[in-house]
């Protein structure tokens, strides 16, 4: 695995039916804003269910995919687990082409530790000759950022 920690700015994901999940691993170098030594990016990105990702901080955090070669995405699926606190989160996800970034999808979702603990998203897209994909996660839209006392996490992130 090829990270870099960069500054702020339960079930495995099934086959995918348009191809075989991407081994992100082999494919790309990963750029972070923060990482729990507990938790590090390799096990949200694992081809089989783990212990997920979290983040060392709290506060906005960006995971960004750095593709070796350019690469088409049809289906992103995105696993998110919180059954601690009761928060509201957002995250947007991000496509590169040359120089260029533009939104792909932002979903907003409130997690409640007796109710709602898992939010599971998998979307079909149509990116052609992407670098760069950015996952940007705001683990707590009800305060403000320089307030905030949730932490970003991430059970799995595939990508097809």
């Amino acid at each position: 695995m090829r990270k870099s920690v960069i500054s702020s700015g339960s079930s495995a994901a099934r086959p995918s039916p348009t191809g075989e999940w991407k081994d992100i691993e082999a494919i790309a170098q990963v750029e972070i804003t923060s990482e729990d030594a507990h938790f590090p990016i390799e096990q949200a990105l694992a081809k089989v269910a783990t212990t997920g990702w979290r983040a060392a901080a709290t506060g906005p955090q960006i995971i960004r995919l750095l593709f070796d070669e350019p690469q088409t995405i049809r289906r992103i699926h995105l696993h998110f687990l919180e059954r601690a606190a009761e928060r509201s989160q957002e995250f947007a996800v991000y496509a590169g082409w040359e120089g260029e970034m533009r939104e792909v999808l932002r979903q907003q979702w409130s997690f409640s530790p007796n109710g709602s603990t898992e939010e599971i998203e998998d979307y079909t897209v149509e990116l052609d000759g992407i670098r760069t994909l950015e996952l940007r996660i705001d683990p707590d839209r009800s305060h403000d950022p320089k307030l905030s006392k949730g932490y970003a996490s991430l059970e799995s992130l595939r990508v097809a």
